[in-house]
């Protein structure tokens, strides 16, 4: 079985900062609302807790330029 890392900080009231091996995230939000991810990769999601068996989640890539 690999070993992983992964790290989470809370930086501010509803605020984390997310860390693993190959980048880090920034998320807000997500105690009464929606969770907004934004990775160093260039992804984006949101996602929503719903009641009873439900879950939202919307992952959109943007697309990142090398100059």
């Amino acid at each position: 079985m690999p070993l992983t890392f992964r790290k989470s900080f809370r930086i501010l009231p509803g605020v984390r900062l997310n860390i693993n091996k190959k980048s880090w995230s920034i998320t807000t939000g997500g105690k009464n609302g929606p969770r907004h991810t934004r990775s160093s990769t260039g992804r984006r999601t949101t996602s929503m807790d719903l009641p009873g068996p439900f879950g939202w989640r919307r992952t959109t890539r943007s697309s990142r330029t090398s100059g």
